[in-house]
């Protein structure tokens, strides 16, 4: 029986334009986050969904609100989407760790799988966490259709899983934009197919966020330039 999972990347948050680590830092949503939002309500108008689930921070739960404004689903907290905790990282601005913490700086970039900041999650811990929840919710929701609302780096080692690589390729996984859809079909919790990836098609033009920040337009590769 194929549970459809509709995974949806956070609106813009005040993290992303400030460009801070903002992993479990409860941020504020953006002008254009909330802009996002209404796109992302009337892309999921007509589609048929039988749950909704969010990490527990603000701007998850916001954005599966809006997934779920002409539903009316419960909203379901789930502890296993939230994002990576960034340690002594939380609440700093992206640049400053080329200077004061070059190899978690190089790691971050070049080797992601290596990722464990002081105080914080390591990345394999992610990569395992995100799957296990995303199992939860395909055991408890089998044969349904799910939005789930997460995060960047959270959805990037789902991706990752989801296409059947090890954690070692992670680097080869682009980042999801802001409110950017995935769609992962699973028959059962281990089986997965993934149909769309960060499909941004509900946002009208100027309304991306990755599309506005200089080390996405440089690179347009799945790492961050923390020069930027």
């Amino acid at each position: 029986m194929i549970t459809t999972l509709y995974i949806v990347r956070h609106c813009e948050a005040r993290g992303n334009i400030d460009r801070i680590f903002h992993g479990h830092t409860d941020s504020d949503i953006s002008g254009k986050g909330a802009a996002q939002l209404e796109r992302l309500a009337e892309r999921f108008r007509d589609i048929h969904l039988d749950a909704v689930y969010a990490s527990p921070l603000k701007r998850t739960r916001l954005t599966a609100e809006a997934v779920n404004r002409y539903h009316g689903l419960p909203l379901h907290i789930h502890p296993g989407l939230i994002e990576i905790h960034g340690g002594y990282m939380e609440g700093r601005p992206w640049a400053e760790f080329p200077l004061t913490h070059p190899e978690d700086a190089r790691r971050w970039n070049l080797e992601p799988w290596l990722f464990a900041p002081e105080g914080g999650e390591p990345m394999q811990a992610v990569y395992d966490r995100i799957w296990q929840a995303v199992g939860d919710i395909v055991t408890a929701e089998e044969g349904g259709a799910v939005a789930v609302a997460s995060h960047g780096c959270a959805i990037r080692n789902l991706l990752c899983r989801a296409k059947g690589w090890p954690i070692q390729r992670l680097g080869e996984v682009a980042w999801c934009d802001n409110t950017g859809v995935s769609i992962l079909e699973f028959d059962g919790p281990d089986k997965c197919r993934v149909v769309l990836e960060n499909d941004i098609s509900h946002l009208d033009e100027g309304l991306s966020t990755l599309a506005g920040q200089k080390w996405w337009r440089k690179e347009n590769l799945a790492s961050l330039n923390f020069t930027e």
